[in-house]
């Protein structure tokens, strides 16, 4: 860590957890027009976006903006991680109308970025990846000019729907390592830390002109030398993009919090991750996988 990061963030930390919230992760509550057309569009086309599942804090900002990140496989995982506030149990039938309607949702958005993630689904033989990779092809045909994030789960590792994904060509490939290896095993149960590097060496072996991204969420117990050791591992396997946003705890029956990060904690990550060599990093309380996304890919250098 170097001397000024040392100088920011101190000791990992040093006063209990603030009853309220501190004042910059205060967002104000959707509900302007745009945000209530895409309510409705959503559900007229019967489509699940994680701005909704997952409660996250920005969905009037992006809403707003015009962009969403769809979540598609349905809106039930197999795996049960502690700080999802997806629900997890058995996923209904897979719906393969679902890439047509993501493609019609998007062209009348009129998108020009577009998230598409999922729910786990280790239940399917190839967990997903045939459906990722039709979303994908759908998105290209009915709306070219908007270029396509995939932001996906494991896959358990398979190379084989690792590989079916990325011929679909999606403009970047995404997925998110979460926390340290450390805390794994009561984060992500379902997960394995070596896995996602793996995953990553393969996806610039297969693609290797298709950026890769991924994203850690701060505060859950995890040293700051941890995540700069993180940050390293995925420099190493060619990571291009990284988002780090603060964790907020869904519920109390989810994972305890440990700590509230500052601005000025994330600038300071931000300046050591761009002097690793990522083409560009989102660090912010607010930021999460898809928040601005549109902004990320530019800022990358790899919109089309």
């Amino acid at each position: 860590m170097s001397d000024t990061l040392y100088q920011i963030m101190g000791r990992h930390r040093v006063e209990p957890l603030p009853e309220r919230k501190p004042p910059w992760l205060k967002v104000r509550a959707p509900g302007g027009a745009n945000y209530i057309r895409l309510k409705h569009l959503m559900r007229e086309l019967d489509l699940h976006t994680v701005c909704e599942e997952a409660h996250c804090p920005n969905v009037g900002e992006c809403w707003e903006h015009g962009a969403a990140t769809f979540m598609i496989l349905g809106d039930v995982c197999t795996r049960n991680c502690g700080y999802c506030a997806v629900a997890h149990g058995r996923p209904p039938v897979t719906d393969l109308e679902e890439p047509r309607r993501v493609a019609e949702a998007a062209a009348t958005m009129n998108l020009r970025h577009a998230v598409i993630t999922s729910v786990d689904r280790d239940d399917l033989p190839d967990f997903g990846a045939g459906i990722f990779a039709e979303t994908i092809r759908g998105m290209h045909d009915r709306v070219p000019t908007c270029s396509v994030e995939v932001l996906v789960p494991d896959f358990q590792g398979d190379e084989r729907a690792i590989a079916a994904v990325l011929e679909a060509r999606p403009e970047i490939y995404n997925h998110n390592t979460e926390t340290v290896p450390r805390l794994y095993k009561k984060a992500r149960p379902g997960g394995r830390y070596p896995r996602v590097m793996s995953i990553f060496r393969l996806a610039k072996r297969l693609a290797p002109d298709i950026p890769t991204k991924s994203g850690i969420m701060l505060g859950l117990g995890e040293t700051v030398e941890e995540v700069l050791a993180v940050m390293r591992d995925l420099r190493e396997v060619d990571v291009d993009i990284l988002t780090l946003g603060q964790y907020l705890r869904p519920s109390s029956d989810h994972l305890p919090m440990d700590r509230y990060y500052t601005p000025a904690e994330f600038a300071a990550l931000r300046r050591e991750g761009m002097a690793m060599g990522y083409r560009h990093v989102e660090s912010g309380p607010l930021v999460r996988s898809s928040y601005h996304a549109w902004e990320q890919v530019q800022a990358a250098g790899v919109a089309t």
